[in-house]
């Protein structure tokens, strides 16, 4: 399943016209195309455009130009109810508005398979359980989602996505905020994601060294524009670091982890 985006223009002062709204865009002339079954990073200082850039790509909202296809089709012509079942979002803090449990949280990424005022039945809980399974969060099912700790909510919040049974995951800072060891088992739930379950998954993220680790393709973006995009060892530079963060950095393979890790070293 291909999801393209086409010279994306974005900005939410609606009351300008994209002639004038300049560097106040949210969003400027991005292209991008999300390679199936890969993990791509979406990497860029705060206030960069990626979380609207994701926004775009879900078809949260629409751009002011440019278009967002998949499969060719359009994806703001399409019902939402069908991109949801192919495009699964992951933000960044989930705050329900009642006392769900964990289990009522991943039941509700079946709603985009169920018809007006139908409820889940049997096959809905199997699915559901399966993906609790699958994020090792089974045994927390008939727990108060509000009383599990950040990294247990995320791996929720992450089965609730897996239950929409998505083709394509949309993942914003899925490890801000987690302790080390909650950031390595998101790592690690994501990879197994991918390779088993074949998921293709855009990931916008701050940790330069989670998207080193897992990313094949990487996403530059700064100021609402994309400076870079390609595979990961091509991408993940020192100059473009600089060039984002203002920071000098070294990069290298690391001898034990075997992939790219990024030590900033001082300001640029």
């Amino acid at each position: 399943m291909l999801l393209e985006a086409e010279h994306l223009h974005f900005t939410y002062d609606r009351g300008r016209s994209s002639a004038s709204a300049g560097r106040g865009a949210a969003v400027r002339d991005v292209s991008i195309d999300v390679v199936p079954g890969a993990i791509t990073g979406l990497l860029g200082p705060n206030g960069c455009g990626k979380t609207s850039l994701l926004k775009l790509l879900a078809g949260i909202v629409s751009p002011q130009l440019g278009r967002v296809t998949l499969d060719g089709r359009v994806l703001t012509e399409l019902p939402r109810r069908e991109v949801a079942r192919q495009i699964a979002v992951v933000p960044q803090e989930t705050h329900p508005a009642f006392d769900y449990t964990a289990l009522e949280m991943v039941l509700m990424g079946r709603h985009p398979h169920l018809g007006a005022f139908q409820l889940e039945g049997p096959d809905d809980v199997t699915v559901a359980l399966e993906a609790l399974l699958a994020t090792g969060t089974a045994h927390l099912a008939d727990r108060a989602y509000m009383t599990l700790s950040g990294g247990e909510k995320q791996r929720v919040v992450i089965a609730s996505a897996l239950a929409q049974q998505p083709r394509i995951l949309l993942l914003d800072e899925p490890t801000a905020s987690l302790d080390l060891g909650f950031q390595l088992e998101i790592q690690a739930l994501l990879t197994a994601l991918n390779r088993e379950r074949g998921v293709t998954m855009v990931l916008a993220t701050h940790d330069l060294n989670l998207a080193a680790s897992i990313c094949r393709r990487l996403v530059l973006m700064r100021g609402g524009t994309i400076i870079a995009q390609g595979p990961t060892e091509e991408v993940l530079t020192p100059l473009h670091i600089r060039d984002l963060y203002g920071v000098h950095a070294d990069v290298s393979i690391h001898p034990v982890a075997g992939h790219l890790t990024v030590v900033p070293v001082s300001r640029a």
